[in-house]
Formats: C-alpha cells, sequence, structure tokens
C-alpha cells in the first residue's frame, strides 16, 4: 500500500477512545491506555506550590485576568492549567505490527516513544508513520500526546466558530499582528498571556514521560515489559522534549536510549515558530522577550521559576541550554558530544520553522566538533515544515519515495 493509502485506511480506523483495533490486512494492533498525569500540580492555577523533592513551598507569581477586555478571551485566560481534566486524564497508543496469518508469534524487542509537533491537536498525520516504524522495527510505538496537545486539550480550543471570535478579538487588539488564524489562536492567546506556560506544561510533560518509563521499568505497565528498550521518534517540538529527556537522563532511564530527531533539534532562538498553524506574532514575540531576553529578570522575581533553574533540578539547566544559541553553548556542545552515537537527524532544506543550518549548527557544534549524525534531504515536491509528506494523488509516488527514504534512516537507527 502506498503512504495515501495507508494514511486513508488508518485515519478511518484509528479510534483513540477505542480499547483496542485490529487492522489484519496492515497486520496492526492498536491499543490504547488511560494515563494519569501525576504532576499537573506543577501548572498555572494553583493557590500554593510544593515542591517534593527539597520540601519547598512557594505562592502563586501570576494571576489569570486579561488587561483588555474581551469576552473570548477573558473567558479562555481564566482556564487554570492545573484543573484542565483534559490534559490531566488522557488516552494513549500503542502500535504493535502483528502477523495474524502466520503461525509464528510477534516478538516486540523493545518500544519506540513518537513525539509530535507543537500545536497539534490531531493523530492523523502520524498513524503512517507509527505504523512504519512498527512493521520495519518490530517494535511497539507509543504515540504520547505532550501536555495540551493532541487529545490532552480542551475541545473547545479547536473550535472553529469559538476560536474565529478568539482570533477576531486578537486583531482588534493588536492591529499589527500576523500569521494569525483560528488553528493558533487558542495557544497563542495563552502563551501571549503567560509565556511561562512553555516551560511549565514542558516540565509536566517531561515528568509525564518519567512516569510512564518508571512504569515500564518497574514490572507494572501492562503491555511493555520491564526490560525491553526504549528509543524516541520525535518530530519538531518533540525534539526538543525528547533531547531534554536524554541529556538530563534522570534516574539513568534514558542511558541506552537512541533518539531520530526529525525536522527539530535547534535552541529555541532559532527555531521560527512564527505561523498561522503554530504561534501568531504577539505569541511569539512574548516567548522570545521572556526566555531569551529577560529570563535572568524573571527568575529574580519568581522564587519558583529560579528554584527549577537551579542546581537542585538538573532539568532546569538543560532546558537552559537549549534556548540562546550563543549561552552556555561549552556545556551543550560537551553534553551533545557525549550522546553522539545516540543521535540521528535530518533536517528538510526548504524548512522555514526548523531551518536546516539551524539544526545543523546547535547538534553540530559551532565548531562542528560533536560528531552527531545528521542529513540534510530535500523533496521534489512541494512540501514543508507542519506537511513533510502531503495526502494528495498529485505527488503520491514523490510522496512514497520521500517517505521511505526518511523511514528507512529512521529503521537503520532505532531498529
Amino acid at each position: 500500500m502506498t503512504y495515501l493509502e495507508n494514511y486513508k485506511l488508518l485515519k478511518e480506523k484509528f479510534d483513540i477512545a477505542k480499547k483496542e483495533t485490529n487492522i489484519e490486512n496492515l497486520n496492526l494492533q492498536i491499543r490504547n491506555l488511560q494515563f494519569e498525569s501525576f504532576k499537573a500540580n506543577i501548572l498555572p492555577g494553583e493557590d500554593e506550590y510544593y515542591c517534593n523533592e527539597h520540601n519547598y513551598t512557594f505562592k502563586k507569581s501570576f494571576d489569570f485576568l486579561n488587561i483588555k477586555k474581551s469576552e473570548n478571551i477573558d473567558k479562555l485566560l481564566k482556564e487554570k492549567d492545573s484543573k484542565i481534566k483534559e490534559n490531566i486524564k488522557f488516552n494513549y497508543s500503542i502500535f504493535e505490527h502483528k502477523k495474524y496469518n502466520s503461525k509464528k508469534e510477534s516478538k516486540s524487542n523493545g518500544c519506540i516513544i513518537l513525539f509530535h509537533g507543537f500545536n497539534e491537536k490531531d493523530w492523523s498525520k502520524y498513524l503512517p508513520w507509527a505504523k512504519r516504524l512498527a512493521e520495519s522495527t518490530e517494535k511497539k510505538i507509543i504515540l504520547f500526546p505532550i501536555a495540551f496537545h493532541m487529545n490532552r486539550a480542551p475541545q473547545n480550543w479547536s473550535d472553529p466558530k469559538r476560536m474565529i471570535k478568539v482570533n477576531k478579538e486578537r486583531k482588534k487588539l493588536f492591529p499589527n499582528l500576523s500569521n494569525s488564524s483560528f488553528a493558533n489562536a487558542a495557544i497563542s492567546t495563552r502563551l501571549q498571556h503567560l509565556p511561562q506556560r512553555f516551560l511549565w506544561s514542558g516540565l509536566q510533560s517531561y515528568y509525564d514521560i518519567i512516569q510512564l518509563v518508571n512504569e515500564i521499568r518497574t514490572g507494572v505497565h501492562p503491555i511493555i515489559r520491564k526490560d525491553e528498550s526504549i528509543d524516541f521518534f520525535s518530530y519538531s517540538i518533540g525534539s526538543f522534549l525528547s533531547l531534554l529527556l536524554i541529556m538530563a537522563n534522570p534516574y539513568n532511564y534514558f542511558s541506552k536510549t537512541k533518539l531520530f530527531n526529525f525536522c527539530g533539534g535547534p535552541t529555541l532562538n532559532r527555531i521560527s515558530a512564527a505561523s498561522k498553524y503554530i504561534l501568531d506574532s504577539e505569541a511569539n514575540i512574548s516567548v522570545y522577550s521572556f526566555f531569551i531576553e529577560h529570563l535572568d529578570n524573571e527568575l529574580r522575581k519568581d522564587k519558583r521559576l529560579a528554584h527549577y533553574f537551579s542546581k537542585l533540578h538538573p532539568i532546569g539547566k538543560y532546558f537552559k541550554c537549549m534556548l540562546d544559541f550563543h549561552k552556555m553553548k561549552n556545556f551543550r556542545e560537551k553534553r551533545l558530544s557525549e550522546l553522539n552515537k545516540k543521535i540521528f537527524s535530518i533536517a528538510l532544506r526548504k524548512d522555514k520553522i526548523i531551518p536546516p543550518a539551524e539544526v545543523y549548527n546547535t547538534l553540530k557544534g559551532s565548531s562542528r566538533n560533536t560528531h552527531t549524525k545528521l542529513k540534510i534531504l530535500d523533496f521534489k515536491y512541494k512540501y514543508d515544515h507542519v506537511v513533510p509528506f502531503p495526502n494528495s494523488t498529485k505527488f503520491e509516488k514523490k510522496v512514497d519515495k520521500a517517505f521511505n527514504k526518511v523511514f528507512k534512516y529512521a529503521t537503520k537507527h532505532l531498529k
């Protein structure tokens, strides 16, 4: 079957609310498990915060009131992150290649956690990716959603009627607004008002993966054996998360983890996130200003933020080294050198969001001495960062060729 045929069939059959789906003509089994995040209380919305590791208590340092009156924007901003139930309890999917018509039993020899891109609410794009990886590596593929993305976001954040209203209100409030759309209205509004959300939701996702891996390693996971290998296939902002996980290597969980990095990898200030599918111009400026231009001042004002960036939380140092290309360069590149055999990256020549030159600069190092494996590819059809493999009959054969090339590299690295 072609990429397009796989996409259409998988999109039709996939149901994240269904416990199990078997697609025999694809030799594929999809199982969905419920996950409850134990770290939602790190998010904005609490009156008081407590760090269990260090016995520290912190007061909240922000509120949920909008400065300018705007009906739909105010409603969106008053939703407290730590209380959003969709982000706390949710399903994640496990794809496994099954040989239904064979007498030989399928044996998975590991698992691969697949991380998606920024501001995505639908798994459809990734279903053929997961199917191919399950088939070619013979490993279980875990589709795990990042905080407030995919099925972890409230449905009204994706409601076109409501988000069109939010988008119109934003254009009135900010006359110079660009790259604005109903698709990015919710995330742009929330990040512009409180850019700290980028860190706190990222930390929740980081701790969620540790929680998931702990379930596996302690033998309580219902499907994955405790001795199975755990690797990453990461795309876009998912690469940012996976790099932090293997760099920090909490509890030595990821000492043997390999990472295949697709269209991701630069420091935050080398990513061009202004896009109708990702962030509008005001949100992009707000995030950049907070984390790149004024972070040191913000750390002096916010004790809890400073605590998570201190030596007491090693993840804070790795997060900080991935913000600004020119800062903590030696620290970052030394760690990447230590991990160079574990990382394989592919960047796309026409990618404007994650420019290939910036992937190269960060992962190869300013002196090109990290020796990280990286290839820059180009495809013979119209593509972009958001849609590297278009679901179009016009380019079906060319997309097939490009998809097979990328996933041949992925299989070789992750198998």
